[in-house]
């Protein structure tokens, strides 16, 4: 239908005319409108429906296909932390390519872009220059703008629930074309267990025949046994209270659970944790909850000259209260905390996600419940009342 503004196109480019204008690049016919779920006040988004805007020459639009509801959309949803309503939420989106300004040509690897490749955003660099492709393990991208948490402006289009996302120039941006739209929609979650697992392996004591114990199976837990279970590592205990979570668990690499629920009291617990690993204590433990109790027992669970990661705590979830005798010195704990991730963590989630699938573990049956975008405030009461594990939005 467009040969004949490709031809236009390639030929401008080509003879490279001084002042010649080149069209951006698109596909198919665009509506001059999308549809956007606005978060409007507190646990209340609306459709609204704003105009798509004339791409800038570095800029990208993309057709939304879907994206999965992070916990940072159910705080934003319920308390609003961040002070941003109104806004657009959804950070953990993919979608197609529709049109692109004349200077696009790869993504944030290198990979070439074209129209119809499908893609994720990771972060906005405009305010962090320091951070690119080629200087990535002295900080995480935590500092960063992110599609889901702009706050509103003369755009709107600034989050992935909505029809159409305004990609803006300056942004990364990965051609994940060879993943399937479930792969795609846990890239951002699994990028932070990469992170977290990269974490641990600094450390010296993270290795394949690691008796390895796994605090909390929400997504983040569970992604967290998958990657274990991918690279290589045998003996996986997982620990949690919610049974159909533990049965998950096993069917993503655990050797074996413990229901916390189970047991009086942390001696119990611990001695619990101990008969999971055949009477010893783990080698390394990755506490995923955001419950300081639950902070406050993991070092119970690792034997001296052991190791912890610690990333449940993504918001401020209060004080937790240990023991720096008995829990850190005593047992000389190496301990590292994980936040968010680099790009180099976010690349390499995507060989994870290959990874997972080839050797049979079911990564997509994380994704248990599905929306429309109609039905946002659903999802998101559905998320509040953990009725599941990750709840996704998938446009019509």
């Amino acid at each position: 239908m467009n040969i004949e503004a490709i031809v236009k196109q390639v030929l401008a480019e080509m003879q490279g005319t001084p002042g010649a204008t080149v069209a951006p690049k698109q596909a198919g016919v665009i509506p001059k409108t999308s549809k956007a779920a606005m978060l409007t006040a507190l646990e209340n988004y609306e459709i609204k429906e704003f105009p798509i805007p004339e791409l800038g020459d570095d800029d990208i639009l993309v057709k939304v296909e879907g994206c999965g509801v992070c916990g940072t959309d159910a705080h934003e949803f319920k308390r609003d932390p961040f002070g941003l309503i109104p806004l657009v939420l959804g950070h953990e989106g993919t979608g197609e390519i529709v049109k692109m300004g004349k200077n696009v040509k790869k993504d944030s690897a290198g990979k070439p872009l074209t129209i119809g490749d499908k893609v994720v955003t990771c972060m906005i660099f405009k305010d962090n220059p320091d951070i690119t492709m080629f200087d990535l393990n002295k900080q995480n991208v935590g500092g960063a703008d992110v599609y889901g948490l702009l706050p509103d402006d003369d755009i709107h289009l600034n989050g992935w629930f909505a029809d159409y996302l305004v990609i803006r120039g300056g942004s990364t941006v990965f051609n994940v074309s060879d993943l399937d739209l479930e792969s795609r929609i846990l890239i951002e979650p699994s990028a932070v267990l990469i992170h977290a697992v990269e974490r641990a392996k600094s450390t010296g004591i993270l290795r394949f025949n690691s008796r390895v114990a796994v605090q909390g199976c929400g997504p983040i837990g569970l992604i967290c046994i998958a990657i274990l279970k991918t690279m290589g590592v045998q003996n996986i205990v997982a620990i949690d209270g919610e049974q159909k979570r533990l049965d998950f668990a096993k069917e993503l690499g655990a050797s074996a659970t413990v229901n916390f629920k189970d047991f009086q009291g942390i001696e119990a617990l611990t001695d619990g944790v101990k008969a999971a690993f055949g009477g010893y204590l783990a080698d390394f433990a990755f506490q995923c909850t955001g419950s300081p109790i639950a902070h406050a027992n993991i070092y119970k669970f690792i034997r001296n000259g052991g190791g912890l990661c610690e990333l449940g705590f993504f918001i401020n979830g209060g004080d937790a209260t240990i023991n720096p005798h008995f829990d850190i010195c005593s047992k000389e704990i190496t301990t590292v905390g994980s936040w968010v991730y680099t790009l180099r963590d976010y690349a390499t989630t995507f060989d994870f996600l290959k990874g997972a699938k080839a050797i049979g573990l079911p990564i997509h049956k994380l994704i248990t419940h599905k929306f429309p975008l109609s039905q946002i405030n659903e999802a998101h009461i559905t998320n509040l009342k953990m009725e599941g594990l990750k709840i996704a939005i998938i446009n019509e």
